[in-house]
């Protein structure tokens, strides 16, 4: 199972700006922290946004701060709300097409690896991500 770098920077978006707190963050020291382009993460930042994670504020006083508590935020829901789909080959797309899928095997199975993996990520929250706040503060150089 991979997951796209879209969906990567959110969950790494959300770990920064959960770790932050109530001070919040901006997109300029969230790029700078993990050294990623400020682009991209205006784009995951307007859609968190739009899917109900982060509260955005433009302006010279905007940034950003999370939606609602990081112990509601679930990683699974993160995930399956981020991904454009979760089909790990062609055949579990809606329009996939493949000569033997009335009969395979292999389709089935890789359907329950990715509902297993899934499955790990619905237990998680955000606060289990950042358990080691001081420390995540230390490397990502966020000033409390």
């Amino acid at each position: 199972m991979r997951l796209t770098t879209y969906t990567d920077y959110a969950l790494r978006l959300l770990i920064y700006v959960a770790v932050a707190g109530e001070r919040g963050a901006t997109i300029a020291e969230v790029a700078e922290s993990y050294a990623i382009s400020r682009h991209h993460l205006v784009k995951v930042a307007h859609q968190l946004g739009l899917k109900g994670f982060l509260h955005t504020t433009r302006g010279k006083k905007g940034g950003l701060q999370l939606a609602r508590p990081a112990k509601e935020i679930i990683i699974g829901e993160v995930v399956r709300r981020m991904e454009p789909d979760m089909a790990i080959v062609p055949c579990l797309q809606p329009e996939g097409q493949c000569r033997i899928v009335p009969v395979c095997a292999l389709r089935g199975a890789l359907e329950d690896a990715r509902n297993a993996f899934l499955a790990v990520l619905e237990n998680l929250t955000l606060a289990d991500l950042i358990r080691s706040r001081k420390k995540l503060q230390t490397l990502l150089q966020i000033q409390p």
